[in-house]
């Protein structure tokens, strides 16, 4: 059975097919990247390292050839990816795929202000439209992504915050990683979706808690509007204006509940219980000395 992984020199993806290969032979992984010599370790290790670009949908076709199983990993660029997924998906099934897995995140409803959710919702629908089996890997934010910034709340004793005292269920990428192997790898996941994300569901106080007990600096959550944490992302950290924005809807799902679902997934495909996010952050804990 031939598996392949989409974007599979970033982040995500370089995890996914580390624990991919830990599962099966290399002789079945084949892993699509735009830049296939940083993973050359991985071809040395016998996976089939291929060009593919979702920029350059005629790229893609052999990229997937003789592909059973595809993980689509989401692109980063929201409101343009859907078209770039659509694309993926089309080669897919010109290729001859039988199912294909998808990186979303929980919840992706009509209802869910997250700016996020079109994009994974418009995403799910496209694979359903097209025929293929189908498992969709809803994941929670990033407990890694809480390392950004962590240093300036750090030396501020401020995390800076618009998410009220609404509850985020974070996971670790490599737990991403090894529940996405688990399901390429294994039977019975076909037309199922599954919440990716640790045991807990933590507040911005939680997380400014972790912050002062693994720096040993007092950090408090600063509260703020989403009009007021806009204004602060493009004053103090540089970030443009519409990506503050964007960035800021975050938040809002936050305070609105829609995203606190814990989920038992990790376990149940994996075996193993999912990573604390204090792991994550103690692990990395040098990230959180203040900057300068």
């Amino acid at each position: 059975m031939t598996i392949a992984i989409t974007g599979a020199s970033g982040h995500l993806g370089r995890l996914t097919a580390e624990a991919l290969l830990e599962r099966t032979s290399p002789s079945n992984v084949v892993l699509v990247t735009r830049t296939p010599d940083a993973l050359a370790d991985l071809a040395a290790r016998g996976a089939d390292v291929r060009h593919g670009d979702f920029e350059d949908p005629a790229s893609l076709p052999a990229a997937f050839e003789g592909v059973e199983r595809l993980l689509i990993i989401s692109a980063m660029v929201f409101g343009s990816r859907v078209q770039q997924h659509r694309a993926a998906i089309d080669a897919a099934v010109a290729a001859g795929a039988r199912l294909v897995a998808y990186t979303g995140i929980g919840n992706p409803s009509h209802s869910n202000p997250g700016v996020a959710a079109r994009d994974h919702r418009e995403t799910e629908e496209a694979i359903l439209a097209s025929g293929l089996d189908w498992t969709f890997l809803r994941n929670g934010i990033y407990s890694d992504h809480l390392l950004i910034g962590a240093d300036a709340a750090v030396a501020t004793g401020r995390l800076v915050t618009n998410s009220g005292d609404g509850r985020t269920a974070y996971v670790a990428r490599a737990d991403c990683a090894a529940a996405a192997a688990a399901v390429l790898t294994g039977d019975g996941h076909e037309r199922k979706a599954y919440d990716i994300t640790s045991d807990d569901a933590l507040t911005s106080a939680d997380v400014a808690a972790l912050f002062t007990e693994l720096s040993g600096k007092t950090v408090e959550p600063a509260y703020l509007t989403d009009e007021e944490w806009i204004a602060a992302m493009v004053e103090h950290a540089g970030l443009p204006g519409p990506l503050a924005k964007d960035l800021a809807t975050f938040g809002l799902a936050a305070r609105h509940g829609y995203l606190g679902a814990v989920s038992t997934a990790v376990q149940e495909l994996t075996g193993r219980a999912p990573v604390p996010v204090r792991a994550v952050l103690e692990a990395r804990r040098a990230e959180l000395a203040p900057a300068g």
